[in-house]
């Protein structure tokens, strides 16, 4: 048998210079997979109704569209400073004293790319490899995804029904002392919960944190999306806390990628330097669009009447089909479903859903590898012929699981 070629010996060398990081090995948002799943159905001509995907059906503001197509028409498009366009970052810190009655200076803006952005600097200026960092299952899964792949250690702590699914000082305190955080992260409204956090709760939370030293951030993507009770900042609770936001949710501008940060004084430099080097700036056009979103409220005040039209239709219609235990959907526009009368894996119901009755929805083993097999989320960003649909498909087909069962 004669020696390997050069050029096989050349593949093999390669091939082990190119093995993946250990730190890129995170499980994948499996929302995305559903919904390339269900695009595919489509290229085969079938109708998917889309209940997988926190993405708004309206369009963004017509200020800000408007604003983007002016800029266009000048020719240039610069970067911007590493922080954020001045006039973006005065008209957020304007949003804080106009919605919330709370003053925050301009200089502790930072506008990052979409929340995503905001994360990852937020995780790297806050924390060094091998930090505990608390995160509430069910939840956003990136949070854990991203502190892994950052070298931290994402601590999950379970919520519960008793408190509405917040997470409380109490259980914050009881995870720290088993084992010391250096940080916590909290959403309200949740994803993929859809419930919410008093000013009470929300609080005393903030209090334990600071009181033990523990760096606490708050996810605030959803605000504007409050249908139970006014949504709280934390920016009004403590000068310690950071907060995330974009304009992604409520002004319905996900493809745009750009939100912003609250932050306390002492990170902003840092957050600076870091921004410079990993993005240079956050793309300008999106910048100036999102400075005249603001512009827009009555437009998306509609738009979060759509919403709370939706939420009625399924909640309404879901429990008629057989999923009558879900979470308080409070806001956002999420519905955290029970599915466990049906089955004990909700990846393979949510498959079956899509294959058999044409409607994407996503398991919640996404959101919450201790108990999310028992659950599904719902996304009621779409319209309100799309909701009906997506009950009355969901009816026929649980129905005929049960006869096949029966």
């Amino acid at each position: 048998m004669h020696d390997a070629t050069g050029a096989d010996r050349a593949r093999r060398v390669i091939e082990g210079v190119l093995t993946p990081s250990a730190r890129s090995d995170v499980p994948p948002f499996m929302v995305m997979d559903v919904m390339a799943a269900a695009e595919r159905i489509e290229a085969a001509g079938g109708q998917v109704i889309h209940l997988e995907v926190g993405q708004p059906a309206a369009a963004a503001p017509r200020s800000a569209i408007e604003a983007a197509q002016a800029a266009l028409q000048q020719g240039r498009i610069d970067y911007t400073s590493a922080l954020g366009i001045p006039a973006l970052r005065e008209r957020i810190a304007r949003h804080y004293r106009e919605a919330y009655g709370c003053a925050i200076d301009a200089s502790r803006i930072v506008v990052t790319t979409g929340s995503s952005g905001a994360f990852i600097l937020a995780f790297l200026s806050m924390f060094e490899p091998g930090d505990r960092v608390a995160v509430t299952v069910p939840g956003y899964p990136p949070y854990r995804h991203i502190l892994t792949a950052l070298g931290c250690e994402p601590v999950l702590i379970e919520t519960h029904s008793e408190t509405r699914h917040a997470l409380t000082g109490e259980a914050l305190l009881a995870a720290h002392r088993k084992t010391p955080l250096q940080g916590v992260l909290v959403a309200s409204p949740g994803n993929p919960t859809g419930t919410m956090m008093s000013r009470e709760a929300l609080t005393d939370l903030i209090a334990v944190a600071d009181r033990e030293g523990i760096r606490f951030i708050s996810d605030e993507i959803y605000h504007g999306l409050d249908y139970a009770f006014p949504a709280v900042t934390a920016a009004e609770l403590s000068p310690n806390a950071v907060v995330i936001n974009s304009f992604s949710k409520y002004f319905c501008m996900t493809g745009w990628r750009v939100g912003w940060m609250v932050v306390p004084d002492a990170l902003v430099r840092p957050i600076e330097r870091l921004q410079q080097n990993l993005a240079i700036s956050v793309p300008t056009l999106s910048q100036i669009a999102a400075a005249a979103a603001f512009d827009g409220r009555a437009e998306m005040e509609l738009v979060k009447r759509g919403y709370e039209e939706n939420r009625q239709i399924l909640i309404a219609g879901l429990p008629a089909a057989g999923l009558s235990d879900f979470l308080p959907a409070d806001g956002a526009f999420y519905l955290y479903a029970d599915v466990s009368k049906f089955t004990d894996d909700s990846f393979a119901f949510a498959q079956r859903m899509l294959q058999e009755a044409h409607v994407a929805a996503t398991p919640g083993v996404d959101f919450d590898p201790l108990r999310g097999r028992s659950f599904v989320r719902f996304s009621y960003a779409r319209s309100a012929a799309d909701m009906h649909e997506a009950v009355a498909r969901i009816t026929r087909w649980l129905g005929q699981q049960a006869s096949r069962l029966g």
